[in-house]
């Protein structure tokens, strides 16, 4: 006898199953167009109409999508975007690629994958696949999605299938794309993880399979706290050397010659992006209703989010040995993303050390090829163009993000007194002075 589980596994062979993507941010629309690459009919849902209306006129709004195969499968009829809820009624498989920030408390918000799911439950029928990507506590699929979809009769595994598989999206990154990352995948019960394996290998090349959703779920906490932990032990490092006027980086590039057991990490302005600042708070506010104290994680928390003041301290400095302080002298910021070669300032640490040089009075602008407006950041931060008179006119350039169009040997020429907090300026300062305080 033909089960439901047989008529999706036939559906995903013959590529006539019709694939919902809910979200299409950075997660969410590469996924979408993967899945129309691969030739399924994809919809993608979103509350923006910018970004359906973007979509479908064939135009990328991120990044990692080239704008030709967006193209390429908005005019092939594979992939259609629209506000309209209504379509799930006919969609087989949906995934669900919404935010997942921290309240002010540094507890999960999950509003926007509740309201994701009620959504669907109110299309939900037999023959449905769910595959939530967004990042989150272990349990929540089990705790939250499974008990708002469970109505009408509905049996997970029998009729309705439901997995869980952390997205790994790393913007900017050209080496590692959706195809090629090794995709995790649990499943509520055997039958939900092998239908979300079957679909999800049409556009990955390797799986991951793991025995749950909370499993899945815990992956991908523990690969971004590894992280965490990691850049703020090197951060540390960092402040440590300083303390006994040593060069960090000289010592990292050393230790990194190492063959075996030992990865390297390099300090930096802080932690950014919507992964490594938020994802282990996750974990720790789970643990904290276990009344268990995750010390490693806050404490890395803590050694992160303190170094914007860091390097507003060293800029300070080195102010002074100019004879200058920061209230009333010109900063030039030069990068406010999170990361190089992308657009995105979501918890750049960049901003945060604008705000602090504002608040003690500096007067700042920024340079950034990305980004040319932080007013939605809450930020009047004026935005200037990069030429040899603003570098020379600058009291001090602060290298916060060392994106690869930069001209370093420009900066180098022409600016007074550099604090360079992501050695941008390469290997070759560190035989002439410090890369972290490098007057010009």
């Amino acid at each position: 006898m033909t089960t439901i589980k047989d008529e999706l596994l036939y559906k995903i062979q013959t590529k006539s199953l019709q694939v919902a993507v809910i979200g299409l941010g950075y997660v969410g629309l590469p996924l979408a167009v993967e899945f129309a690459r691969a030739g399924f009919r994809t919809i993608g849902l979103d509350l923006d109409h910018h970004k359906i209306d973007a979509i479908n006129s064939g135009q990328s709004y991120i990044a990692d999508v080239e704008q030709d195969e967006l193209m390429d499968v908005v005019e092939s009829g594979r992939l259609k975007a629209t506000m309209d809820y209504d379509i799930l009624r006919d969609c087989d498989a949906i995934s669900i690629c919404v935010p997942t920030p921290l309240s002010k408390t540094q507890d999960p918000d999950l509003s926007y994958v509740i309201a994701a799911v009620d959504a669907v439950g109110d299309y939900l029928h037999p023959g449905t696949m769910i595959i939530l990507e967004s990042t989150t506590y272990p349990g929540t699929t089990e705790e939250i999605i499974i008990p708002r979809l469970l109505h009408n009769g509905f049996e997970v595994g029998e009729n309705v299938f439901v997995a869980f598989s952390p997205e790994r999206i790393d913007p900017g990154r050209k080496d590692f794309k959706l195809q090629n990352t090794p995709r995790v995948i649990g499943g509520i019960t055997p039958n939900c993880g092998e239908l979300a394996f079957a679909l999800y290998s049409q556009i990955v090349q390797e799986m991951v399979p793991v025995s749950s959703t909370t499993a899945a779920e815990m992956v991908k906490l523990l690969e971004n706290t590894f992280r965490a932990v990691n850049i703020a032990l090197v951060n540390e490092f960092l402040m440590i050397c300083d303390k006994l006027g040593l060069d960090a980086w000289e010592i990292i590039d050393a230790a990194a010659s190492k063959p075996f057991g030992f990865t390297k990490f390099t300090p930096g302005p802080g932690v950014g992006g919507h992964c490594i600042p938020l994802d282990p708070h996750y974990l720790s506010w789970k643990l904290r209703t276990l009344k268990y104290n995750a010390r490693f994680i806050q404490l890395a928390s803590e050694i992160n989010t303190s170094m914007p003041s860091y390097w507003v301290d060293r800029i300070a400095r080195a102010l002074n040995e100019a004879r200058r302080s920061v209230n009333d002298s010109d900063i030039l910021v030069l990068g406010v993303t999170y990361k190089p070669d992308v657009d995105d300032v979501r918890e750049s640490p960049a901003l945060d050390i604008i705000r602090l040089l504002e608040e003690n009075g500096a007067r700042v602008s920024f340079h950034d090829p990305f980004v040319t407006s932080l007013h939605d950041e809450g930020l009047e931060t004026p935005f200037t163009e990069l030429t040899p008179q603003i570098l020379a006119a600058a009291d001090c350039v602060v290298i916060a993000t060392n994106h690869s169009s930069y001209d370093w040997a420009t900066v180098q020429q022409h600016a007074k007194l550099i604090i360079d907090t992501r050695y941008a300026l390469g290997p070759v300062k560190i035989k002439q002075q410090s890369p972290v305080l490098s007057p010009a």
